[in-house]
């Protein structure tokens, strides 16, 4: 007798196999690559020991010369062909503020709007190869400890990136994934990662605050824990503010002190890098000294070959680096009142990151939230190690008895511009994601037989104000009075946080949609004007929306009136058309204006007098429809009396 078997869905057919799949932080200093292995996940390591990749790689006439440690060494003697910090270029312009203070020679395909290329003796590369050089090693390195042949293959990946990467830096990191070949289960904010294995290690529930301060970005989330569901209440950060800001800020603090007024931007790129990277050794030999006074001492040779000696004590690197620290508290204020929470709130805060290892950032932390953090596993791996989790989940590997939901959220309000240049939100942010909503709109005119749907990212009431994803038009609309059709617009959030559009006409079934792909990402300044905007500017985008409700209506009932006008006239005597043709007069001068009152008032002044002169016209339309109709056929009409 044959046997059958059985399986749960998505899961190994085999009961002794298991899919593999890994979890991979893909950082703007280092890189990890964790897996679940006998029921616990771990950080894989290399051959010596390491577990950190430093995301650096170094091009040659002849492609890639070398990834990680052997190319970080010669970040300072070849900075032009030596990448670091390619996480801060992901899905980028040329001319974001990203691109600015590099020492590398970028380029565009397409002029201003194309993902920016770098140049090196490898011909121009975009950050997007980068990336897939630094996790090819990473992938390899996940195959040789599970000693997977030529014929075998990872069930895939999940990939972290920061709460804040908007749409076209998701898809450079999957992009650059697949060019590593790696499937992506699913991309996840590195906060949620570090609270999925801080949860799961721990069994903690209740409110958490995941404070991730990497390299290279800087997030804050507010997580519910609760029974195996890890629901993300708020989330915010600052794509540009890292551990590479704080060597940034003690390189210009030594070049303010020797005298040097050209400062860190008219260094040379080798001075660039070799200061940079003596910043960085310094700042972390300050971490580990035990008295606050004492000073460390080093010196840098600059490329012309004069020497500068370097002294510099833990209560003076606080000092320069204090403004950094308080721009993540200022993002840690924000995103604790839009989950209307006080430090008593929350049963405590989880530090992740390597650059959180500061004694300054814990301290400052501590004060901020009331309570001191939680490090009960290393900042540095906690990301990947979240990551992993999820992966032996996506990859069907559920333990028996584990049960457990990630709930994310999107970071900005998502919306469709309507008349008046207003905009609609469809989608608010901190909203739990994968997500799909719909709303109805109609046509303004007449007859109006296409729409244009424009999609729109930010927190203001004005497009002007917000970011622009995604134009398309709707075609083939059949023709109707104004406010008579049905047009349904959807917006659907996968669970990487890409965005998808659909408008359809209900009636006749006709239908466009659009997948947004920006060609690059929000500048670092929109992103946090977006929302510092949005809170400090609510008053006066509210008296402006309510402005342009006005202007719209108004415009709208003069449209009406002048068709009636037209088709109807004869029904007014001269008085009654004198009367109204003065208060149209009024009503076209307040549209231009700015007093909202004046112009409500003035509308509803025109649609009193117009009151007596649509019934006339509705009593006419009654009789052009009767005219000629015998007696039977009405009765015939006629509803049947119960």
């Amino acid at each position: 007798m044959a046997l059958l078997q059985i399986a749960e869905p998505g899961q190994s057919t085999e009961p002794h196999q298991r899919r593999i799949a890994i979890g991979i932080d893909l950082g703007t200093t280092h890189s990890l690559v964790a897996a679940v292995r006998s029921g616990s996940a771990e950080v894989l390591a290399d051959e010596a020991g390491g577990k950190l990749l430093p995301s650096v790689v170094r091009y040659g006439p002849h492609g890639v010369l070398a990834v990680g440690q052997s190319a970080a060494d010669f970040s300072a003697q070849d900075p032009s062909n030596t990448i670091v910090s390619v996480k801060r270029l992901m899905g980028r312009g040329i001319e974001d503020g990203a691109c600015q203070h590099t020492p590398y020679h970028l380029e565009s395909e397409d002029g201003k709007t194309g993902m920016v290329r770098i140049r090196t003796a490898a011909g121009a590369v975009t950050p997007v190869e980068v990336s897939a050089e630094i996790l090819s090693v990473l992938r390899r390195r996940a195959e040789q400890h599970f000693g997977l042949g030529a014929s075998d293959e990872l069930a895939g990946a999940v990939i972290t990136v920061p709460a804040y990467f908007d749409d076209a830096q998701r898809q450079a990191t999957k992009d650059a994934a697949k060019l590593a070949g790696l499937q992506v289960l699913r991309l996840i904010n590195e906060p949620t990662a570090a609270a999925l294995a801080y949860g799961l290690d721990s069994g903690s529930e209740g409110l958490y605050a995941i404070y991730d301060l990497g390299g290279g970005t800087f997030d804050i989330s507010i997580l519910r824990l609760s029974r195996g569901v890890f629901e993300v209440v708020a989330t915010g950060g600052d794509a540009m503010l890292g551990g590479d800001d704080f060597d940034h800020a003690l390189a210009e603090h030594w070049l303010d002190a020797w005298g040097i007024a050209s400062g860190y931007v008219g260094l040379s790129p080798t001075d660039k890098r070799s200061l940079t990277r003596l910043a960085r050794r310094l700042k972390e030999q300050l971490t580990d000294v035990a008295d606050a006074d004492v000073p460390v001492a080093d010196a840098w040779t600059a490329s012309d070959g004069s020497r500068h000696e370097v002294r510099i004590t833990r209560t003076g690197f606080d000092q320069v680096t204090a403004h950094l620290v308080d721009r993540t508290l200022e993002v840690c204020h924000q995103v604790m009142k839009d989950a209307a929470l006080n430090g008593p709130d929350l049963m405590g805060v989880v530090l992740v990151g390597g650059s959180t290892r500061m004694p300054c950032v814990r301290r400052c932390v501590a004060g901020f939230f009331g309570s001191e953090p939680r490090i009960d596993i290393d900042p540095d791996e906690v990301v990947a190690v979240g990551a992993a989790l999820q992966a032996n989940l996506l990859a069907g590997n559920r333990p028996d008895g584990e049960d457990w939901l990630l709930l994310d959220v999107l970071p900005l309000s998502l919306g469709l511009e309507t008349m008046g240049g207003l905009v609609e939100r469809i989608i608010p942010r901190n909203t739990s994601i994968p997500v799909a909503r719909a709303q109805e709109f109609t046509t303004f005119r007449d007859g109006q037989t296409a729409m244009s749907v424009h999609v729109v990212q930010g927190e203001r009431e004005l497009v002007s104000q917000c970011r622009s994803l995604a134009r398309f038009e709707l075609r083939g609309i059949p023709p109707m009075v104004a406010g008579a059709a049905r047009i349904q617009v959807s917006f659907q959030v996968d669970a990487d946080g890409l965005l998808s559009v659909t408008a359809r006409e209900q009636s006749s079934g006709v239908q466009a949609a659009v997948t947004v792909k920006p060609s690059y990402g929000l500048t670092d300044d929109q992103i946090a004007d977006m929302l510092r905007d949005g809170f400090s500017s609510a008053r006066e985008d509210m008296e402006q929306r309510a402005l342009r409700e006005a202007q719209v209506d108004a415009q709208r009932m003069l449209e009406a009136i002048h068709s009636a006008l037209a088709e109807d006239a004869d029904l007014l005597d001269p008085a009654e058309r004198t009367a109204i043709d003065d208060a149209m007069d009024l009503l076209r001068n307040s549209c231009g204006g700015s007093r909202v009152d004046e112009l409500r008032d003035r509308t509803q002044r025109l649609a009193s007098l117009t009151d007596d002169f649509a019934a006339r016209r509705m009593d006419r339309a009654v009789q052009r429809a009767l005219a000629g109709r015998p007696v039977a056929g009405l009765l015939d009409d006629a509803p049947t009396r119960i």
